[in-house]
């Protein structure tokens, strides 16, 4: 994410999780979730339950932000009506979970929630495998009403999973 404004704003890079990424001082204002990213998330990626995505600014390898993506169905009767109507009869829809989403607090104000929904978007869309939609878990309300903001609905039975189409998804991020 290259700056703009021609300020002084960092410029950020978007990588998979390596080793030399700095995951230690990342804080994000919700205890889970930092717990997760600084303990956990590695063991996920091993085991092949996600791959995990940060940001970084360009000139420095403490984490900015990030996202995980994992292999997700979800039953086709949990699909909002509205948009399970549109679906093959198959028993599960076939899609992609973005499980975890979040930017460290000293990098507020960077667009950087925006800029890692839309490249796990990219990422989902680019890859070599069938997903319907996308699927996100939002943690409290403040992010479900990013969610929302974007166009996701919630499943009906599960109001804090959200539901895109990958088609609605792609023309988010054109």
């Amino acid at each position: 994410m290259p700056s703009s404004s021609g300020t002084d704003e960092p410029q950020f890079l978007i990588e998979s999780l390596g080793k030399e990424h700095d995951r230690s001082r990342f804080a994000c204002g919700n205890e889970r979730i930092d717990a997760y990213f600084r303990q956990a998330v590695s063991q996920d990626i091993k085991r092949q339950y996600a791959t995990c995505f940060v940001a970084r600014p360009a000139d420095s390898s403490r984490v900015a932000a990030f996202y995980t993506l994992s292999a997700s169905s979800v039953p086709v009767t949990e699909v909002p009506e509205p948009l399970a109507r549109k679906l093959p009869r198959y028993p599960t829809v076939p899609a992609i979970l973005i499980g975890w989403l979040a930017r460290d607090l000293d990098y507020s104000g960077f667009g950087l929630g925006e800029a890692m929904l839309f490249d796990a978007i990219r990422t989902v869309a680019s890859a070599p495998i069938g997903a319907h939609a996308v699927f996100a878990d939002a943690i409290d309300d403040r992010a479900s009403a990013f969610y929302r903001s974007y166009g996701f609905t919630p499943l009906t039975s599960r109001s804090a999973t959200f539901y895109l189409p990958l088609a609605a998804a792609k023309t988010l991020v054109r």
